[in-house]
């Protein structure tokens, strides 16, 4: 059965006595550092003779309790003496817990911090993109210097490998836009405009947004765990001491890669959603599969391929930019590769969401809406 630390107090001669008696743990102590917090009378001396075992916690209760009484400490045996005076040394005014402002206060305070953090790594990763500027025309001044092997490496991972998942997403996609739009078309008897809303949407928007998103969710989060490992494990240290750029040979083929196959994987997500338009339709519209190729190709203007392929690259330099970013900021432990990961994907999917809201309004100005 557990002993649980109590106390009795005893006067003598006008002094008053604290006889603490049972072991003064961490696990017994709880009751007794409540009711010595509760304890106004005044005392004299605490003795300690009858405890037992001490512990760093139970010696700082009982110092505590001596101190705001003014109390004498008696009784100590050897190892409650010296764990008396080492939590004696460590005393701190400190409060125990720090104050807090107002909630109207506190509120600006941490928007405020959250607005300068994203200056100050706006105009870092704006230096980090000048880097890897400065090292590209450099590649291109000497093209032996660009690790040609690398970069076919990184677009086998970008493209080839995600073939698969971003045409089954948008095959996908590509049903739902044309199942949707069938039904809401359907009341106004213009369910053949249904071919016009899928292409358009398919080739300006939707295809390379998400593919985007994809890449940003696959491949961005990809460089920035990697990169962070070989942050994390010095081999980008040890890049940098037998004289090899990291930017060269680890973030350039990542950011070509990316650069190079956005476009190809646009277009092939955007073909691939009109396909799964095409294959409802001809299922629940009665539209022939031939019919609606044909007819998309004779609605869809060609400036929507551009849109597109513009767009694409810009997209995945963001991707491969982010993701290289938060992959080199890695520092300290395993557990910042992880949240340098979440990062890079949604600082990606954030950018590229915004810059295609720029895009839209842009084209429109120039006409190509």
């Amino acid at each position: 059965m557990r002993e649980w630390a109590a106390y009795t107090l005893e006067e003598e001669d006008g002094r008053a006595t604290l006889v603490v008696t049972g072991p003064l743990l961490i696990s017994t102590i709880g009751a007794l550092d409540r009711e010595l917090r509760a304890f106004d009378a005044p005392v004299d001396t605490i003795d300690i003779s009858q405890c037992g075992a001490v512990d760093t916690v139970g010696a700082w209760v009982v110092l505590r309790f001596a101190r705001e009484k003014k109390a004498e400490i008696v009784g100590a045996d050897g190892q409650a003496e010296r764990l008396l005076k080492a939590v004696e040394q460590a005393h701190s005014n400190a409060a125990i817990e720090p104050p807090r402002s107002r909630l109207r206060l506190r509120v600006p305070e941490a928007v405020g911090k959250q607005v300068v953090q994203f200056g100050y790594g706006s105009r870092e990763m704006l230096g980090f993109a000048g880097h890897i500027i400065v090292t590209a025309l450099a590649t291109l001044a000497h093209p032996s210097r660009l690790r040609v092997t690398s970069v076919f490496r990184q677009i086998e991972l970008v493209g080839i490998s995600a073939l698969f998942i971003i045409g089954l997403m948008s095959f996908l996609v590509g049903i739902v836009i044309a199942q949707q739009g069938a039904a809401q078309l359907e009341q106004f008897g213009a369910e053949i405009y249904t071919i016009n809303l899928t292409g358009r949407l398919s080739m300006r928007e939707l295809g390379v947004l998400m593919t985007a998103i994809m890449v940003a969710g696959r491949s961005g989060s990809s460089f920035a765990a990697q990169l962070g490992t070989m942050k994390l494990t010095e081999e980008v240290d040890a890049m940098r001491t037998i004289g090899v750029s990291p930017i060269e040979a680890l973030v350039l083929p990542r950011v070509i890669a990316a650069v190079v196959m956005m476009p190809l994987l646009g277009f092939y997500a955007a073909m691939l959603s009109i396909v799964g338009g095409a294959s409802i339709a001809a299922l629940t519209l009665h539209i022939p599969f031939g019919t609606f190729l044909a007819r998309t190709q004779q609605v869809v203007p060609l400036y929507d391929v551009w849109v597109g392929l513009i767009k694409a690259p810009v997209f995945g330099l963001i991707i491969a930019l982010s993701g290289c970013y938060q992959g080199m900021q890695v520092k300290g432990n395993s557990e910042e590769v992880g949240m340098r990961t979440t990062m890079a994907v949604v600082q990606a999917i954030f950018l590229v969401i915004v810059l295609d809201a720029f895009f839209a309004v842009f084209f429109d100005k120039v006409g190509w809406a």
